[in-house]
């Protein structure tokens, strides 16, 4: 199936929502401009120079978040795989040293794709770098994220199934003016997979250039969605994944994963795991391994936040991608539940045999975000289920993009923010409440340690 909307790609986050239940939206948009922006348009245009860098992205590299991968393509030759830099802007004192590599696909044969691993970095500090030399190099710059702590604020957005449509660009312009600090992007990325033959490299090109305007100057961190699949057997190309896996690099192996596909990492007070509904997940597959080995790492006093991003619903009232993620809810809910995320509704009782066939309320179970059309071009999915369920809050057709804003251990904002005709409109806002902290229990223990560290004799 494809993915489009707002039930589309999946965020599942450690949290309690307190929301209005049961909303459907009535907003009906009146035109779907949904065509791809043709590919010899400004929004894609390469930069000036010969053989100037193009297509650059970062995300974070490491852990912990002082280490970031800056990617980039070089479409003539190799050239340098240097990335030069510092925390004065043209002042770069430091220097590292990336790879290079280039593929095939079909008869497209692909730049020469550079990724360079910047570790040693300091949080909450910003950096400049420069890529290429000469009359070509280019120069920006991003920012590392505060040290790891329970109380460090940070916004992130949310964008799912963009695409390189106008609505994208609207979408990815709205963004830029959120104040997000690091997306966390939930699959089907370019959509060149609804091309052939040659074309498909070279869409997968144009919107390494249209997102560069975020890209380059604060990390995605990547999942991977159907449209990221490739699989082309009419054209002889067969291996999942081949477009996306080179260009896009993930920092898996700090975190022990065997495949790029499935990774973590901690930002901030979040601790971000990235799943992948297209790979095996079944018990003993080694994502079902490693995931089960990554929850035991969450420290709920160090990173209060847990955040889970798929592809894939698991909870789903919308005919686009209905009942798909069951086979992963199946597998994996027991999971998210044991791991304290918070109230919801959960399916944990059901099996074959049970009869308890349908969702319940469950203190222990987590809420879950849909979040989808960035702006791609298969227009809105608006086939939501009639009667709505039970468990579904709030849903809604429309293109955007979504901000997650953490304020402190107990508190973070939620907005969905629709493009409405080209203009940015905030449809649905919720405080969520971060049940780990927020009980009785966390905040008499979190007293007496204050009361401890500042002295016997203070009020709180």
């Amino acid at each position: 199936m494809l993915l489009r909307v707002i039930v589309v790609s999946f965020v599942f986050l450690s949290f309690l929502n307190y929301g209005n239940a049961g909303i459907t939206s009535t907003f009906i948009r009146s035109e779907w401009p949904s065509n791809d922006i043709p590919i010899d348009n400004k929004e894609f245009s390469i930069p000036k120079g010969h053989n100037a860098p193009q297509q650059v992205h970062i995300t974070q590299g490491d852990y912990d978040g002082r280490a970031v991968i800056i990617s980039w393509v070089t479409p003539d030759e190799p050239g340098s795989n240097e990335v030069k830099y510092g925390t004065a802007e043209k002042r770069y004192e430091f220097t590292a040293e990336g790879t290079v590599s280039n593929y095939t696909f079909y008869q497209y044969k692909s730049g020469f794709i550079h990724h360079c691993f910047v570790d040693g970095l300091e949080h909450d500090t910003k950096y400049y770098y420069k890529l290429g030399s000469g009359d070509s190099a280019r120069e920006f710059w991003f920012k590392t994220p505060p040290q790891i702590g329970p109380d460090a604020p940070y916004k992130f957005g949310i964008i799912g199934d963009l695409g390189q449509t106008y609505n994208s660009l609207s979408t990815l312009k709205h963004y830029m003016q959120s104040g997000g600090q690091t997306v966390l992007f939930v699959g089907d990325l370019s959509y060149a997979d609804r091309y052939q033959y040659n074309d498909v490299g070279l869409r997968w090109d144009s919107w390494g250039r249209f997102v560069e305007r975020s890209t380059a100057y604060q990390p995605w961190i990547w999942s991977a969605g159907n449209h990221e699949i490739d699989y082309m057997p009419y054209m002889g190309e067969v291996t999942p994944f081949k477009n996306f896996l080179q260009r896009y690099a993930t920092p898996h192996l700090v975190c022990k994963s065997s495949n790029p596909l499935w990774y973590a990492i901690r930002r901030a007070s979040a601790h971000i795991i990235v799943l992948s509904s297209y790979s095996p997940f079944v018990k003993y597959t080694p994502q079902w391994e490693w995931l089960r080995e990554e929850l035991k790492k969450v420290n709920r006093e160090k990173t209060p936040w847990l955040i889970v991003l798929m592809h894939v619903p698991i909870y789903n009232s919308n005919g686009a991608h209905y009942m798909e993620g069951e086979s992963m809810r199946a597998v994996f809910e027991s999971w998210f539940v044991e791991y304290k995320v918070d109230y919801r509704i959960s399916n944990t009782r059901y099996n074959i045999t049970s009869g308890d066939r349908y969702p319940v309320p469950d203190k222990s179970a987590p809420v879950y975000i849909t979040v989808g059309d960035g702006g791609n071009q298969e227009g809105l999915a608006d086939r939501f289920l009639d009667p709505q369920p039970d468990y579904s809050a709030f849903r809604e057709a429309s293109y955007g993009h979504s901000t997650l804003e953490i304020k402190n251990r107990t508190h973070a904002f939620y907005h969905w923010n629709r493009n409405d005709d080209g203009k940015k409109q905030a449809t649905d806002a919720f405080v969520l409440r971060n049940q780990y902290w927020a009980s009785n229990h966390r905040r008499r223990k979190l007293k007496k340690h204050y009361l401890k560290s500042v002295g016997g004799g203070a009020a709180i």
